[in-house]
């Protein structure tokens, strides 16, 4: 049984790979999520993410299928206290922002698309920097102390309204950031080492990275004249275009093949590695792509391995 892992300075308790929800109510109809629910829990998971505007984006959606499915199958498998439930505010599109009444009214509004009272880690999706943080801040704080979320969490934020946030959480005795959702993957280390990855180290935040494989691009099923049936393909393939991506994708090849594991585990391992870093985001469209996640929480990279990719992909 895989160890859960204390989710920075809350009293949350997460597996070391979170599920993306994003493509439920989307490249997942209500049957396939439920089925990759089911399996990711069966395995040892516990630890859902979400956000209130999953997934706008798609054909006839308005916002909150994702959250809907989750809170349908939630119903479906009187399982709520064993699972951690992260969500999202600022970019649904009736709920726009991080002003302290719209926080709350969305805030309202997802959970009553999950079915449930309280949720387990609410993040701002995108920061929105014309807000003061006291407003943000004291929003959330309101939402904590009516029992509404137990912790909170920052995404696509700066170093500089990170710091100001936990400062001002210091400062006043209010609730304080725990976790951070940053762009992070082999392909895509600058979106957040540095300044913000610094600020995490010293704030003891627990990183939660989204793109932890690059919109699949990790999962090495992107080559050179091969074509991939997915809605993100586009995004993935412009990565096999630099010579980083390529440079990656080699150097994965090997790692894989030397520890007998999928690219995709090895790039998620990668990632598990790295200061900070607790529990990477995957999300699975079948039940079929869920085991090469899911061996993220059994394989420990040697410092050979993490130093090839390292090198390649900088």
């Amino acid at each position: 049984m895989t160890s859960l892992l204390k989710l920075g300075s809350s009293d949350l308790e997460v597996f070391p790979l979170s599920l993306g929800g994003n493509v439920f109510g989307w490249t997942a109809d209500e049957t396939q999520s439920f089925a990759v629910l089911d399996a990711y829990v069966a395995a040892g998971g516990n630890f859902v993410d979400t956000a209130d505007v999953y997934s706008a984006w798609g054909p006839g959606n308005k916002g909150g299928e994702s959250e809907t499915v989750i809170g349908k199958w939630l119903a479906a498998r009187s399982n709520r206290s064993d699972v951690i439930i992260a969500t999202k505010v600022s970019q649904h599109p009736e709920y726009r922002g991080l002003g302290a009444a719209n926080i709350k009214a969305a805030a309202d509004a997802s959970l009553r698309r999950l079915g449930t009272d309280c949720i387990d880690l609410y993040y701002t999706h995108f920061d929105q920097p014309e807000v003061p943080v006291e407003e943000i801040i004291g929003a959330l704080d309101d939402l904590v102390k009516a029992g509404k979320v137990r912790a909170i969490g920052a995404s696509n934020i700066s170093a500089e309204r990170l710091q100001a946030s936990l400062d001002f959480s210091d400062r006043e005795n209010l609730a304080r950031y725990v976790a951070l959702q940053p762009h992070y993957n082999l392909v895509s280390r600058d979106t957040y080492e540095g300044p913000l990855q610094d600020v995490a180290v010293r704030a003891g935040l627990a990183a939660v990275p989204y793109y932890a494989l690059a919109s699949g691009f990790l999962t090495g099923k992107y080559r050179p004249g091969t074509t991939v049936d997915s809605a993100r393909a586009q995004g993935a393939g412009k990565h096999l275009e630099t010579e980083r991506g390529r440079r990656v994708l080699g150097a994965l090849d090997k790692v894989a093949r030397a520890r007998g594991a999928e690219i995709a585990t090895v790039a998620l391992a990668w990632l598990a590695a790295q200061p900070t870093v607790l529990a990477p985001i995957a999300s699975a469209r079948t039940v079929e792509q869920l085991p090469a996640l899911l061996a993220v929480a059994d394989l420990t990279l040697t410092e050979e391995d993490l130093a090839k990719l390292t090198e390649a992909s900088a």
